[in-house]
């Protein structure tokens, strides 16, 4: 990953110069009823002043008064404020807590906050920093204050204001950006029109928003947070970055920037070079040697994050990470361009959101909201993209972490804001065939067989991490099968992208309903479907899948010779103007075999607000027909 300390300053709780306020402010009986609705917390008061007072200078003071009505926002009582050591600081920070009156009952200062490193699993060391206190909320409803002043002299981005986020209301917020006009202070709205009052001061040109009044968001089901949360991103043109000029002003500045960074990491020795052209050699395409040398990458290298200081930016040497074998996404990227220029194959370094259904970067604010990056490579008739800190992506595949986004594809020309590829639904392929054969007594014994793709893959190579218990308790789950008696799991098998996973079930009694002459069961072993979503009468934000997904189950069902079919659930065929769902069912006398087949399609994992309803109605015929029965009984 990039550096967290550019990330960390978009979300962070800054710094503050204290106003004095009423007594009302701080407390929870003063809290007018329109905002407590759908409101898990109210800020009574909110504001935040940043100054930039050069290129890469900035001075940020905020001062917040939030009331916690329940314990589903208990955490508004942490305050963590990041830092990175040389070129940040925490110039001053408090916490005060008052109960449901205002009285106050708890001062936190600043030599009571915990300072540590800032780093995750994936980081083994970083430069980045925070300083945090955390409150114990004994009583609802509860205030909290925070204040505190950060200071930097080295950013890219400027922090974006998040002016709420779910079920929480806003009393009362301002924001005030203060900047020298050369540096070309811009700001963009995201999902609110709240345009501030722009006006001059001494030599600054100075951006001030105030809000009132804003009634708690209550989120709707599988709705993304930058799709409907109010917030105000910023950006200067000009900026220092670590004592290095950025040209912010456009996106070809900010490329030459990144390339420059990385003009003196991509040598390997002559003698490498000449190994890894022999390790090719006898491959006769670009795009085969390139598949070979992702595939070599992943064999050979693992994923660790090191951030210290310009290197959240700047990659490791490819040489580096040739010895070492290992590296961070910035790493391992330019050392696969390394291995790929080593035998003659342009290939670009590219700078991404990563996430699942992560925004794409707007082309007409430039900014730095990136965190990762990739590999693309422009062959003739066709463009290839590389995730390089995989060790089980298919060669060409990027996955729902950075599809379908802008990147930024860095070039000695500078940067150029592309689309990464977009998934089709047979990217994400689940297809299973079980066999089923029942014996007399109702017992019965299955052979299952599952075949998957894309994020369905990623799921099931996750198994291997799992203890045995474990992994049978996960299939038990994301399938919802009846808990068999016996359990036998084989080692799956993956090649080229696909994994197969095969597994044994054997049943005392399958049936769901036993009667001495009949029984009564599920037409398939497994769910091929299980998410329905509720009926609202105005669905006001689009709804999202994971992503686009073909699913195909086909069982079959070997009955006991003294046993035929009752009765065979009825065919089923639903539509809706982004999937389909069919269902059909057989019966062979011939063989005493009945053949359920059923096939679950999403062409689009944007469902857009319009077609919700649409949505839901074709949700709820898929899952009534699971409850479908087959029945069958002996013979007369």
């Amino acid at each position: 990953m990039l550096s967290a300390l550019f990330i960390s300053l978009c979300i962070i709780a800054t710094g503050a110069q204290a106003q004095s306020l009423s007594k009302d402010s701080y407390s929870s009986t003063t809290i007018p009823d329109s905002l407590k609705e759908n409101a898990n917390s109210v800020v009574r008061y909110f504001s935040r002043e940043i100054l930039i007072k050069s290129a890469g200078k900035m001075v940020i003071k905020e001062h917040s008064v939030q009331t916690i009505l329940n314990s589903k926002d208990e955490q508004a009582a942490i305050f963590p404020l990041f830092y990175e050591r040389k070129h940040s600081g925490i110039n001053s920070a408090e916490m005060l807590i008052y109960d449901k009156d205002g009285v106050l009952i708890k001062r936190y200062k600043k030599n009571d906050f915990y300072d540590r490193s800032a780093i995750d699993d994936n980081t083994i060391i970083s430069d980045d920093r925070v300083m945090v206190v955390g409150h114990t909320i004994v009583n609802f409803p509860v205030t909290v204050e925070k204040i505190s002043e950060v200071s930097s002299n080295s950013f890219l981005n400027l922090p974006t204001w998040q002016v709420q986020a779910d079920n929480i209301s806003i009393e009362k917020a301002v924001c005030k950006i203060t900047a020298k006009p050369e540096l070309g202070l811009r700001y963009k709205l995201n999902n609110c029109n709240y345009h501030p009052e722009k006006k001059t001061e001494s030599e600054y040109e100075v951006l001030h928003f105030e809000l009132k009044n804003l009634k708690a968001i209550n989120p709707e089901l599988k709705s993304l947070h930058w799709t409907y949360l109010p917030s105000i991103s910023f950006a200067i043109n000009s900026t220092v970055f670590f004592g290095q000029e950025v040209d912010m002003s456009s996106w070809k500045g900010f490329g030459l920037w990144a390339n420059q960074l990385n003009q003196d990491v991509t040598e390997l020795s002559a003698k490498r070079v000449e190994e890894i052209k022999q390790m090719t050699l006898g491959i006769s395409s670009e795009k085969a040697k390139a598949k070979f040398l992702y595939e070599y990458l992943q064999k050979n290298t693992r994923y660790v994050s090191i951030q210290l200081g310009i290197g959240g930016f700047k990659p490791f040497q490819a040489a580096f990470v040739d010895e070492k074998k290992y590296g961070d996404c910035k790493a391992l990227s330019n050392y696969m361009r390394s291995l790929l220029k080593s035998v003659g194959i342009e290939s670009h370094y590219a700078i991404v959101r990563a996430g699942d259904n992560e925004p794409a970067a707007d082309p007409k604010f430039v900014s730095s909201p990136f965190n990762h990056v990739i590999i693309c490579i422009p062959f003739k008739n066709d463009t290839t993209w590389l995730e390089c800190t995989s060790s089980t992506k298919s060669f060409g595949k990027l996955g729902t972490f950075t599809e379908n986004r802008n990147a930024v594809l860095v070039s000695q020309d500078g940067g150029k804001l592309v689309s990464t590829p977009k998934s089709v639904i047979d990217d994400h392929l689940f297809e299973s065939n079980v066999v089923v054969t029942i014996s007399s007594d109702g017992s019965a014994k299955a052979k299952t067989n599952l075949r998957s793709t894309g994020e369905y893959r990623d799921m099931f190579l996750h198994l291997s991490d799992l203890k045995i218990d474990e992994r049978k308790e996960f299939l038990i789950d994301q399938l919802n099968f009846k808990q068999p008696d016996v359990f036998q799991l084989y080692e799956p098998v993956d090649k080229e992208g696909t994994n197969e996973l095969v597994f044994d079930l054997e049943y005392t009694n399958l049936s769901d309903i036993r009667a001495e002459t009949k029984f009564i069961l599920k037409p398939r072993i497994h769910d091929i479907w299980q998410m329905s979503a509720p009926a609202i009468t105005k669905r006001k934000t689009d709804f999202y899948f994971d992503h686009p997904m073909l699913k195909k189950c086909k069982t079959t069902f070997k009955l006991p010779t003294e046993f035929e079919v009752e009765s065979l659930p009825s065919n089923v065929t639903c539509k809706f103007s982004y999937g389909s769902y069919t269902a059909n069912y057989t019966y062979d006398k011939t063989s005493n075999e009945v053949t359920s087949t059923a096939q679950f399609a999403i062409n689009n994992h944007v469902i857009p607000a319009s077609k919700y309803n649409e949505m839901q109605t074709f949700l709820e015929d898929v899952t009534k027909s699971m409850s479908k029965k087959l029945v069958i009984r002996k013979k007369i």
